[in-house]
């Protein structure tokens, strides 16, 4: 039963960081359409890089605490994981920014 409890919490935690990998799709669609990647003033840089870290260390999270159920009993559920989460932070950061680009255009 603790087991699953970790991997809820883990679960929770994955879902917050794809939520601000989408967010930082979405305001990266922007500056990325205009191809201005490296003109943006400081508060582009600030929007778009908040849900960037933010995320990142939320998904770091969710790994470790991942780890706690299931780097040592299962290694191969802990890899494959890991490897689901990196997938889904992914196609949230292109979703936000498809979202984004059928809003603009």
């Amino acid at each position: 039963m603790e087991k699953w409890i970790t991997r809820g919490v883990a679960a929770i935690c994955a879902a917050g960081s794809a939520a601000l990998f989408w967010t930082f799709g979405m305001f990266l669609a922007v500056p990325w359409r205009e191809g201005r990647m490296f003109a943006l003033n400081t508060v582009e840089m600030q929007v778009i890089g908040v849900p960037l870290l933010v995320g990142l260390a939320v998904g770091w999270g969710a790994l470790h605490i991942l780890a706690v159920a299931d780097r040592e009993s299962s290694p191969k559920l802990y890899a494959t994981l890991r490897i689901a989460l990196l997938v889904a932070v992914v196609a949230a950061a292109f979703s936000g920014m498809s979202w984004s680009q059928a809003r603009i255009a």
